[in-house]
């Protein structure tokens, strides 16, 4: 919206970074301002159920209102509608945004009304219905023309073009991604910072990647109208660090699947834009640490009757170690950190 008015001789509005930071301020303030009116609501309506098998000192946490993402991710899109040029970039990542909000909303309310943390929906019926959501976002990228090569980081060239099996590995990434930032948000502030840290990074592929002159220079793929999914990334960014205003330990609210479903699939989405799928390795590092944690712990104890860890996601195995719980978050935010300074150095390293 904000775009359109150079037309009218404000040309400051014609700069993407000059939209992105505009969209952090509005969706900060917007979550910063909206997020105690949905606390007292939701104090008596919409508290977060506890996993019976969870670590003692998260009984105390049942009191706690969840679904705090629907009021991150809504203040997001609003940033973005009213700063982003529109384009069909940027259109497919608020859909995906909203329908994986949607599916946590879902999942979320079921939780809550039988005030059971196993209650919801069925694990088969939330898979389903992600990859049902990423399945139509893209064939839609592929239907649009959208680069089917295939990239792996520090090598300028593509190695193969995934033609329409793109679509089967891109909707992986968005529902892969979706469910490991979701396995990752177990304790007060783990999974927010390094999801505004792997959002930064893509940020700055996406405008790098949109821009024709940074991205010859740089030798990376270049997409005309990428560069506005910085905007959108900058409205998450902002959104985030107001929600985390409240879910720093002790947290106030909890971001509930709604918040981390929506979150993981954008960072996935953004991703198969950037053509970063295989670095998400180093982008969403702390994300497929916890996922690979309870892959191993059930593919042990499934095959061999062993445990590797006390606990799985591994956070909860460190909690049982007798680490505190900010200490755990606190070095979980250093690694996912450390991690994105080493993806980002790869745009130069090709």
């Amino acid at each position: 919206m904000l775009y359109y008015l150079h037309e009218l001789g404000l040309n400051i509005f014609h700069y993407i970074s000059v939209r992105a930071i505009i969209a952090f301020f509005l969706s900060f303030i917007l979550t910063i301002s909206f997020m105690p009116k949905f606390i007292k609501w939701a104090k008596s309506k919409v508290t977060q159920p506890i996993f019976e098998l969870a670590p003692q000192n998260h009984k105390q946490k049942s009191k706690t209102p969840t679904m705090g993402g629907v009021v991150f991710i809504v203040s997001a899109l609003i940033a973005t509608i009213i700063s982003a040029k529109y384009n069909f970039f940027v259109i497919t990542a608020i859909l995906t945004a909203l329908g994986f909000m949607t599916i946590g909303i879902i999942d979320d309310l079921g939780k809550i009304l039988q005030k059971n943390n196993q209650a919801g929906l069925l694990p088969k019926q939330k898979f389903a219905l992600q990859w049902l959501v990423a399945l139509i976002i893209t064939a839609g990228l592929y239907i649009y023309g959208f680069d089917t090569n295939f990239y792996i980081p520090f090598y300028k060239y593509p190695l193969f073009d995934m033609k329409i099996f793109a679509v089967i590995f891109w909707s992986f990434i968005i529902v892969a991604m979706s469910n490991a930032v979701n396995l990752t948000d177990g304790l007060d502030g783990l999974a927010t910072i390094p999801s505004v840290f792997s959002l930064m990074t893509l940020l700055i592929f996406s405008y790098l990647m949109g821009n024709v002159i940074f991205s010859k220079y740089l030798f990376l793929p270049y997409e005309a109208g990428i560069g506005e999914v910085a905007i959108f990334a900058s409205a998450l960014i902002g959104s985030l660090l107001g929600f985390l205003w409240y879910n720093a330990n002790p947290a106030e609210v909890f971001m509930g699947d709604s918040g981390s479903l929506s979150i993981g699939a954008s960072i996935g989405y953004i991703s198969v834009l950037t053509k970063t799928e295989i670095l998400l390795t180093l982008i969403g590092f702390v994300f497929i640490l916890e996922t690979v944690s309870v892959i191993l712990q059930v593919g042990s104890f499934k095959t061999r009757g062993k445990r590797i860890f006390k606990m799985a996601p591994i956070h909860h195995h460190f909690e049982l170690l007798g680490w505190n719980e900010n200490k755990i978050t606190i070095r979980f935010w250093i690694i996912a950190l450390i991690a994105n300074i080493i993806a980002i150095l790869s745009i130069k390293l090709r």
